[in-house]
């Protein structure tokens, strides 16, 4: 079962509060009256996803695209303290045993990059070879990550852009009923609301949705590089020992000590 993201949680719920109670803040509850408009949330979310729509490749991945939006709502299982002492464990096995015996190993590795790298070695395959298929396919998955996040990119363009339309529109509705001065106000204020919503599209959405997946990609992409230089090191023999310092420079200064500490405690027991 999936952990829920409370940080991406409870950030989305906040936002709306904060601006909920920013705008009935010493007002009468009724004024979030003022902010509702039908043909301005047509133009505006309806514009921009149409938009996005016509720059996706098929509808099929343009909905594959929005449901990217449950991603952020999930805690990325990705542990690098689990991945170099998996790595360690392998190292030891190929140390006492030779290569062969990581074949076994490997029906109990649950990753399929990591199984696959650990294949590659026990078919022996050259290292450079090795190397270059993890790296392909880790350039394969950055440039899918990529087209998600792009779409959120583009969709965060896109709001505030048809939220100007939807008040440009409002505008020249306005203007030409100026012989009637009571309208003015109340068209200006659907006018301004266009721009509110795409406003709050943009950075209540699609940015904080983009740059939450770019983060979780960079995760991602460290951990697997991560696998490629422990494999590459248990294919060339080296020392369990050399291998955990090695992956030891992906962790935080803070987590490096800790990790240290965890290793140093086991050892003594």
């Amino acid at each position: 079962m999936a952990v829920l993201d409370l940080a991406s949680i409870l950030g989305l719920i906040l936002c709306a509060v904060l601006v909920v109670y920013g705008i009935v803040f010493g007002n009468p509850i009724d004024y979030l009256g003022n902010f509702y408009d039908f043909a301005s949330i047509l133009i505006t979310f309806g514009g921009a996803l149409c938009c996005v729509l016509i720059m996706a490749p098929d509808l099929k991945t343009f909905f594959k695209y929005l449901k990217s939006f449950t991603l952020i709502l999930k805690v990325q299982k990705i542990n690098e303290e689990e991945t170099i002492r998996q790595i360690i464990a392998l190292s030891n096995i190929a140390r006492k045993e030779g290569l062969l015996a990581l074949e076994e190993a490997a029906n109990s590795i649950d990753d399929d990059f990591l199984k696959k790298g650990v294949l590659l070695i026990v078919d022996g395959t050259d290292p450079e070879l090795v190397r270059s298929i993890l790296e392909t396919e880790l350039n394969c998955i950055e440039d899918r990550h990529a087209e998600i996040t792009g779409f959120w990119d583009s969709l965060a363009a896109m709001g505030p852009a048809w939220g100007m339309i939807g008040t440009l529109i409002g505008l020249i509705n306005m203007l030409r009923q100026m012989q009637n001065p009571e309208t003015i106000g109340p068209q200006m204020s659907v006018a301004l609301v266009t721009t509110f919503y795409g406003s709050m599209l943009a950075n209540w959405i699609c940015i904080p949705i983009s740059t939450k997946l770019k983060s979780k990609n960079a995760s991602e992409i460290m951990v697997k590089e991560l696998m490629v230089e422990g494999l590459l090191s248990i294919q060339a023999g080296e020392n369990p020992r050399v291998i955990e310092e090695k992956l030891k420079s992906f962790l935080s200064p803070a987590r490096k000590a800790a990790f240290s500490q965890e290793e140093g405690g086991e050892n003594i027991g």
